[in-house]
């Protein structure tokens, strides 16, 4: 069984991933804050972005995932490093910033998540997410083709998610009654991919991972050889040897 994250995979395209993290990040207008929580912080690649925009900061990292941990720990020794689900986790007091980018996809029950959330913000605080809203797209589509074509599709098959983020309106009518202020808006970004095979790769450190976990390593490497064939098809390489991968990602600041 493969590791459930692994920071090299997932930041191998450290560029494209780090660009909707930093638009984030300068949307959110509170000044001076105390404390910010990096939720879903990963490897940490975010610590000092966010250290830079507030010097007097406390910044802690919260992740469910030691691995991710574990990295994060190695590169910023004197940060809090916060292991724990998302689903339950609440600061031990009031909050300035809550940011996370491309953590919540991954949880589920948004409308009592996110309002909850917002109940651990100080007056002035503010809740800054992002979330990929790409799931209709060919590369995660080509991934229910390849799990149904596989002889492992009672495995894979339920490991595929349909559509975990919901449309902007939607976050907009179940936050906008608890704030002073809702900044939401979506980006759909051409990304430039360098290297073969670069979308399944690219998926390979997100979505894609919960199918290959449920293989053992001789049935991952037959499966994700089937599921490239599919995304090398739908993404060719351009004629300077770049492959575009447009993206889409919803964003959301609140302030409360």
């Amino acid at each position: 069984m493969v590791k459930t994250w692994d920071p090299d995979q997932y930041l191998k395209f450290h560029g494209p991933r780090i660009r909707p993290a930093l638009e984030l990040l300068a949307r959110i207008e509170v000044e001076d804050p105390a404390t910010v929580y990096d939720l879903g912080c990963g490897p940490g690649n975010l610590t000092g972005f966010i250290q830079d925009k507030w010097p007097g900061a406390e910044v802690i990292g919260v992740d469910s995932s030691l691995p991710m941990l574990d990295e994060a720990r190695e590169k910023w020794p004197d940060n809090q490093w916060v292991e724990a689900d998302l689903n339950t986790w609440a600061p031990p007091a009031p909050a300035d910033v809550l940011y996370s980018n491309a953590a919540f996809q991954w949880l589920g029950d948004h409308d009592a998540l996110f309002v909850r959330l917002l109940d651990h913000l100080k007056p002035g605080g503010a809740l800054a997410i992002q979330m990929p809203r790409n799931w209709q797209a060919p590369s995660h589509v080509a991934m229910r083709e390849a799990a149904v074509a596989s002889p492992w599709a009672d495995r894979l098959l339920p490991q595929i998610r349909q559509a975990p983020v919901a449309d902007p309106e939607v976050y907009y009518d179940l936050l906008r009654p608890h704030l002073s202020a809702l900044d939401i808006w979506e980006v759909e970004y051409l990304q430039v991919l360098e290297g073969d095979n670069a979308v399944a790769e690219w998926t390979r450190g997100t979505a894609l991972r919960a199918l290959l976990d449920v293989l053992d390593a001789d049935e991952r490497e037959v499966f994700f050889d089937q599921y490239s064939a599919i995304t090398q098809k739908a993404y060719p390489k351009r004629a300077d040897g770049a492959t575009l991968y447009p993206f889409r990602r919803l964003f959301m600041v609140g302030t409360r």
